[in-house]
């Protein structure tokens, strides 16, 4: 397993894979250092997780890196930050988590011969273990390189690049269709009279039993429901109001506006 963490970027994305990567051991903190503008920003990852930081791009610490992590904005100047990288003449793999920005163009813009570079779209779930970050690889990289660095903040499914979009708007963006779910959950039993407290812990145990429930039974959603639907009784006739409103192709419509934008910001 490679040893030095070198990301360019300190921000917010940066900050939870460096934080779960530290936990799960995957690199020790003596051995990350990022690179940020911001003062702040270094003061509080410094303070935080007693890693080092810099204000600029350092020839020697890209050299001596494992993998470069370039977790800037897609606005930024990723010409000069290219060209630092070439300048340090490094063999590292090296990950981009800019939105937006292709392998094609990142290559372009390193203008490296056989650089191993891959491309990350990584899930907000990091700190929990769960969600799947995807991501695509260029010719160069081989998946041992990176796989234990991707799965130091959660899961990884290695996908084709033009899915990336779609895995952003659906797989990414999932948590958002989970919390909606259980915040209008228990909403409704606040409705029928409990109070809010015992509403969120009845709705959060549902969550997560029948989370396990599809896991360890392998049944589709409908054997399930099945189960639970007998004739003429309670979850029946909740079946026939879910069936009757817009809950499915509300939630449908949500993941294909939310990869229509992953695709419009892309371009």
């Amino acid at each position: 397993m490679t040893n030095k963490l070198y990301s360019i970027g300190g921000g917010q994305m940066a900050e939870a894979i460096i934080r779960a990567v530290i936990k799960n051991k995957v690199f020790d903190k003596s051995d990350i250092t990022v690179n940020d503008i911001s003062d702040a920003r270094r003061t509080l990852l410094e303070n935080s997780y007693g890693i080092a930081t810099s204000e600029n791009l350092s020839n020697d610490d890209l050299a001596a890196a494992d993998i470069i992590m370039i977790a800037v904005r897609p606005q930024d100047d990723l010409s000069s930050i290219a060209k630092k990288i070439k300048q340090s003449d490094t063999k590292a793999a090296i990950v981009s988590i800019v939105a937006g920005v292709t392998i094609d163009k990142l290559e372009h813009l390193l203008d490296i011969k056989d650089v191993a570079l891959a491309r990350i779209i990584p899930n907000t779930l990091t700190d929990t273990g769960f969600g799947y970050t995807g991501a695509s690889l260029n010719d160069h990289i081989e998946k041992e390189q990176v796989d234990a660095f991707f799965k130091g903040f959660g899961k990884v499914e290695y996908i084709p690049e033009e899915l990336i979009d779609t895995f952003t708007g659906y797989a990414v963006a999932g948590p958002n269709y989970v919390y909606n779910f259980y915040k209008d959950l228990c909403n409704a039993g606040v409705l029928a009279g409990l109070n809010r407290e015992l509403a969120n812990k009845l709705a959060l145990e549902n969550l997560k039993g029948a989370a396990a429930m599809l896991e360890q039974t392998g049944k589709h959603p409908s054997e399930l429901l099945d189960i639970n639907n007998s004739a003429g009784g309670v979850g029946i006739n909740a079946q026939y109001e879910l069936d009757n409103s817009d809950f499915s192709a509300g939630i449908q419509r949500a993941v294909m506006a939310a990869v229509r934008t992953t695709k419009e910001l892309g371009k």
